[in-house]
């Protein structure tokens, strides 16, 4: 079954999100050092944002091989979230930010019922569309995904602040300036010759 998350869910959150980034190989995203008050911080303002969802695929007690004193285990996670810039264009659509199931759990069901709240988020928020973020390295989340619909949409990079600011320094050393954010010229439409339609 899936639930939305509660803040006593912390623990089991991050557990199944250093899982994420291990098979990710970005360790280094979040490593096991996180100061718990300040993770249990950023997770209850993530709880409370209304432009997201976290949830949680759980065991219910009997069937769980290890359990919490509620008698369930979490399995799977899924964080959904409103795309900011379809809101702006009228066109919703819902983003599957972070999407895990725990080794022990894949190919038993759990990752299509994380889908299955992410359909019914995205219907409950007048959205069309739903977008996963997958590694291009995670064959395995790849095929689940296409084998559940998902198209090929876009490549996604990532950087660390440090080193895009030596990437800047260097770029400005061989006497390069950086861009400059500028509108775009207008474009000017020539005027269509008489007798010819467009």
């Amino acid at each position: 079954m899936t639930r939305t998350a509660r803040a006593a869910d912390l623990p089991a959150v991050l557990a199944l999100v250093r899982q994420h980034r291990a098979d990710a190989h970005a360790e280094d995203v979040l490593t096991g050092h996180t100061r718990l008050n300040a993770a249990a911080s950023g997770f209850r303002r993530l709880l409370d944002d209304p432009g997201h969802r976290v949830v949680l695929a759980v065991l219910p007690g009997p069937h769980a091989a290890t359990a919490d004193a509620s008698g369930e285990v979490a399995v799977g996670l899924a964080v959904l979230g409103l795309d900011p810039l379809s809101l702006v264009l009228g066109n919703p659509q819902v983003t599957v930010d972070t999407f895990v199931v725990d080794r022990e759990h894949r190919r038993q069901g759990a990752g299509v019922l994380l889908l299955a709240a992410a359909a019914a988020y995205a219907q409950e928020a007048g959205a069309a569309y739903v977008v996963a973020s997958v590694g291009g390295h995670e064959a395995e989340r790849q095929r689940f995904f296409a084998r559940m619909g998902f198209a090929p949409l876009t490549t996604r990079r990532i950087v660390s602040v440090d080193s895009l600011t030596r990437a800047l320094v260097s770029w400005q050393r061989r006497g390069v300036p950086l861009p400059v954010p500028r509108r775009a010229a207008a474009v000017r439409r020539r005027p269509m010759a008489r007798g010819l339609s467009a």
